[in-house]
């Protein structure tokens, strides 16, 4: 298995940014797919944004053209640039790699109002 971990989360007010950070023990192979989910309480885990090794991207309809999911393959490193943030963004946020399928601790977002 591969080892996730995530950073970056915190309180911030409505409108406000953070920057998620999820490091993996090993690069990215031309299978993988790392991405981004979210669960808050009481719902069921969703998919943000996700990657491919190649720098494909896709986004929830949710979040599109406020947050933005990049890579630096040197680093072993994928970022979720959060902007924009309203209250219903807040959740706990995890990685995963598809492939062995891995996922981080979470980081817990918070958006006040």
């Amino acid at each position: 298995q591969v080892q996730l971990v995530e950073s970056g989360g915190g309180l911030v007010q409505t409108g406000g940014s953070l920057r998620l950070s999820c490091v993996a023990s090993r690069r990215m192979f031309s299978m993988n797919v790392m991405g981004w989910y979210r669960q808050a309480p009481g719902k069921q885990r969703e998919l943000v944004a996700s990657i491919t090794s190649s720098g494909t991207t896709l986004y929830a309809d949710s979040v599109k053209g406020r947050f933005t999911i990049s890579r630096d393959p040197a680093k072993n490193t994928v970022y979720l640039q959060m902007n924009s943030l309203k209250p219903e963004d807040t959740a706990v946020y995890y990685c995963n790699l598809n492939f062995p399928n891995s996922w981080g601790q979470g980081t817990q977002v918070t958006v006040s109002s």
